[in-house]
């Protein structure tokens, strides 16, 4: 089992930038697919980006060329770093681990972001 706390979020102005940061407790993180989800008011979670045990990264269209995943192995830690931000990115982010592609995602509590001027 692993436990993920996110932090950084807050409010940020249009065009902005934000720097999350999803601390992971537990063994193996090496090992997990780490990822960022979002999750605006009245709208369904949705993908982020994620990172492979082997750091090979996916990021949604949406915000492709905005944000950029990365992980620290030896500090359990994934960051999401997300520039230009637009009022759209507004949402509680989630972190998540999981073993594979098709196994339980383990979820963080959220933090959220904020665009607006």
């Amino acid at each position: 089992q692993v436990q993920l706390v996110e932090s950084g979020g807050g409010l940020v102005q249009p065009g902005g930038s934000l720097r999350l940061s999803c601390a992971a407790s537990g063994s193996g993180f090496s090992m997990y697919i780490m990822g960022w989800y979002r999750q605006a008011p009245g709208k369904s979670r949705e993908l982020v980006a994620t990172i492979s045990s082997s750091a090979g990264t996916n990021v949604a269209d949406s915000v492709k060329g905005r944000c950029i995943i990365t992980r620290d192995n030896a500090k359990k830690m994934v960051y999401l770093q997300m520039n230009s931000l637009k009022p759209e990115d507004t949402a509680v982010y989630y972190c998540s681990a999981r073993y594979s592609s098709t196994s339980i995602p383990f979820w963080g509590q959220g933090t959220q972001v904020t665009v607006s001027s």
